[in-house]
């Protein structure tokens, strides 16, 4: 377990001062404890055009690779008070398969993605066949009272809007290709919120880093008017000076989100724009549509599909390409079966188009059954093709 002890530490003692402190001053109040989560068991079946993503020793020969994992989430809130929680998410998962198989090094990347400053993470079996991984990605304690609300510790820094793409969430940044991380990620931040009415506040945090270019500083303005819930956000994010603003609200019966980022590099002086906007609205017998696009300057004009793979994610890059565009449908069914399908275009040399059909079924009470499928097509020499196609099936109980 690689822990640096001065970062615990530090975070350890703040979370302890503050239960001391608030066992003084409220032990007439009681405590309350909560406990909820999941199981779930995801059986991928991914499948390389020779030609395409397959491991070097599958080079050469179509390949399809079975994966599974095992995966169990426990969520625990302890409450003192009206005023006082502490709040935690352990996330623990089972690789094995054929991907584990084929990739030496498939530990060490589960492992050193997924913590933020504190390594609060946990490579617990790692070898040829089975990867065991588990890790604190909800760690935090919150203190409420009238106006005010603080937090400390890793938590979600939600400052995102639009469906897709969110240029506006600067301190954890989501691809929305990874559908099994519905908790989305977290940072070791401090978070300070004032609500300055129903639909208003200020809001300023922090996200820590070893070194001042690998920190967050910023802060954010919400508030409603003319119908619209506005927002402003302004600070520097990991080496690079940030403002933004990001709208939600309503052209007639459709719903209309969006976001906009500016960047700004002092050291390289380069700057870069992301931008995206969303309509969505459900029609009477229940269809469910939701259209719009991306522009990310820092994004690539010629790349192949290769890109959607190999990018580096973050706020100023959501998608590999310049230009990006979504339709997506959703439609129940019946009351316990609901379809959907996203297409993502690229109008690039390729052509790169991602499609994402969906079925999630209720199958009763707390059991779910999601299929979930991922292809890819770009466009080269030999005409329009798919090199990479995955179905995912997941079964999942909720307690």
């Amino acid at each position: 377990m690689r822990i640096p002890i001065n970062k615990i530490l530090l975070f350890s003692g703040i979370l302890l001062l503050s239960s001391t402190l608030l066992l003084g001053q409220e032990e007439e109040k009681a405590n309350s404890w909560l406990f909820s989560g999941y199981v779930k068991q995801l059986q991928s079946f991914n499948f390389f055009n020779a030609s395409f993503l397959a491991p070097p020793s599958f080079q050469g020969t179509d390949t399809l690779l079975l994966d599974n994992f095992f995966h169990h989430r426990l969520n625990i809130e302890w409450a003192h008070g009206e005023h006082w929680r502490v709040h935690g998410g352990l996330r623990t998962r089972l690789f094995y398969g054929d991907v584990v198989k084929s990739n030496p090094q498939y530990g060490e990347q589960i492992s050193s993605g997924s913590n933020d400053w504190l390594n609060l993470d946990v490579l617990w079996l790692d070898n040829s066949q089975l990867i065991g991984h588990t890790v604190l990605d909800r760690f935090y304690g919150e203190y409420t009272k009238e106006s005010w609300e603080i937090r400390l510790g890793r938590q979600r820094v939600n400052w995102g809007i639009s469906t897709v793409w969110n240029p506006n969430d600067i301190f954890n940044a989501y691809s929305f290709t990874d559908f099994d991380y519905e908790e989305r990620p977290g940072a070791d931040a401090v978070r300070v919120r004032y609500y300055t009415g129903y639909t208003g506040s200020l809001e300023l945090a922090a996200r820590a880093g070893d070194r001042l270019e690998e920190s967050i500083l910023a802060g954010r303005w919400v508030v409603n008017t003319g119908g619209y819930d506005l927002q402003f956000i302004g600070g520097y994010a990991q080496d690079h000076w940030v403002l933004g603003t990001g709208w939600a609200g309503n052209l007639k019966n459709a719903g209309f989100k969006g976001e906009a980022s500016w960047f700004y590099a002092p050291e390289t002086d380069k700057s870069s724009l992301a931008v995206t906007a969303n309509i969505d609205y459900a029609f009477e017998k229940g269809l469910y549509l939701n259209a719009g696009g991306l522009y990310n300057s820092e994004g690539q004009k010629e790349g192949g599909i290769l890109q959607l793979f190999t990018f580096e994610l973050s706020a100023r890059n959501l998608y590999p390409y310049r230009w990006a565009s979504f339709v997506s449908l959703s439609y129940p069914v019946s009351p316990l079966v609901n379809a959907g399908l996203t297409s993502i275009y690229s109008p690039v040399a390729s052509h790169a188009l991602f499609l994402n059909p969906t079925v999630a079924v209720s199958i009763a009470g707390n059991w779910s059954l999601d299929a979930v499928g991922q292809l890819v097509f770009d466009q080269e020499a030999e005409g329009y093709r798919s090199p990479l196609q995955a179905v995912f099936l997941r079964v999942k109980w909720s307690y």
